[in-house]
């Protein structure tokens, strides 16, 4: 009689199903743990909470006009966008409020190329480093600027408004939205080039100016090609020349003081949005991506064409490469001009 042989109690293939059936069974409870222990990554921006946009000039300006624009693009994706208009000391409080906010990307700077380029050379003391205090999110849109004269200053042209700035009693003066801002230097470069002693009388923000001019409290401004654009409709100005190395393409009609003779009087600026420093980066490319996207859709470019800006969307390296560059080019213009704002 044969006798069978025993077989061990763990066959090595019933050792393999085995531990493979234990290693299916274990695996979530093993990712759960490690689920656990893995650091948490930062969530982005869910839709609900109000980000708030701070702007250093009053309400009412070009701005708005494009924060607006962007904010009906972006409800759906970011929430609802919030204007905060924070005026005073040349738009420095918006800065500095953003600055010390929360990096969690729901206080947001729409920055300019003053507060961004212009003031580091302009003041002595100022609380911020454009460059080192901020994540810089978007260059949304660039512009240009125009000379605009009340309707009664005798000039309707380049050469004619120099002739009659050269011979006014007292010196002429001329307006800007801000000092230490485009609008301020562009008429500082037009008193070097043509030989003027204009006297600057400046604006917090765009609109009172504008209101002034229209009034004939100051014969001359600087504003916004878009600005100027607003105002021709009532009769009270005329557009004199714009900034551009070319003319604009919305206001194709007016020459640049480089076809009056004045080939240094060349000056654009840009509105950039940016967040406040150490906001995580799945936050600051959630914005990125959607402020990119709705400054790209149809109907914001239209609104900021039809308001004197033209869409840029430009990202973080682009926007920091234009910082860098204009700051190098205004501290030039602001020494030559020995111009130092007051602190």
């Amino acid at each position: 009689m044969t006798t069978a042989t025993p077989q061990p109690l763990y066959h090595p293939r019933r050792r393999r199903v085995l531990a493979a059936l234990g290693g299916v069974a274990l695996a979530p409870l093993a990712a759960a743990v490690q689920a656990q222990q893995a650091p948490q990554a930062p969530r982005a921006i869910a839709p609900g909470t109000p980000i708030r946009v701070l702007i250093g000039v009053p309400a009412g300006g070009t701005q708005d006009v494009l924060t607006r624009a962007i904010a009906q693009e972006v409800r759906e994706s970011l929430g609802p966008l919030v204007v905060d208009n924070r005026s005073g000391a040349a738009g420095r409080i918006a800065v500095e409020a953003v600055k010390t906010a929360a990096p969690d990307g729901h206080t947001l700077l729409l920055g300019t190329a003053s507060m961004m380029t212009m003031f580091p050379s302009a003041y002595r003391n100022l609380s911020y480093d454009p460059i080192k205090d901020f994540q810089p999110l978007l260059n949304a849109a660039r512009f240009e600027l125009a000379l605009v004269v009340h309707k009664d200053v005798p000039a309707n042209t380049l050469a004619e408004f120099i002739a009659w700035a050269r011979v006014q009693p007292g010196g002429a003066s001329f307006a800007s939205y801000g000092a230490g801002t485009p609008s301020h230097f562009l008429g500082e470069m037009l008193n070097r080039s043509a030989g003027l002693s204009m006297l600057h009388v400046p604006y917090r923000g765009s609109t009172p100016a504008r209101q002034d001019l229209m009034g004939g409290t100051v014969p001359a401004y600087f504003d916004t090609v878009g600005g100027a654009q607003q105002m021709l409709p009532s009769g009270r100005v005329k557009v004199i020349a714009t900034s551009g190395e070319k003319r604009s393409p919305l206001m194709p009609a007016v020459p640049t003081f480089v076809e009056g003779g004045l080939k240094d009087v060349v000056a654009t600026a840009w509105f950039a949005y940016y967040a406040p420093l150490k906001t995580p980066k799945p936050v600051v490319d959630q914005l990125r991506a959607e402020f990119t996207r709705a400054v790209n859709t149809r109907e914001v470019r239209q609104q900021l064409l039809q308001n004197g800006m033209y869409p840029v969307g430009d990202g973080p390296d682009a926007l920091l490469k234009t910082m860098r560059e204009d700051t190098a080019r205004w501290a030039s213009i602001m020494k030559a001009v020995n111009f130092q704002a007051n602190d």
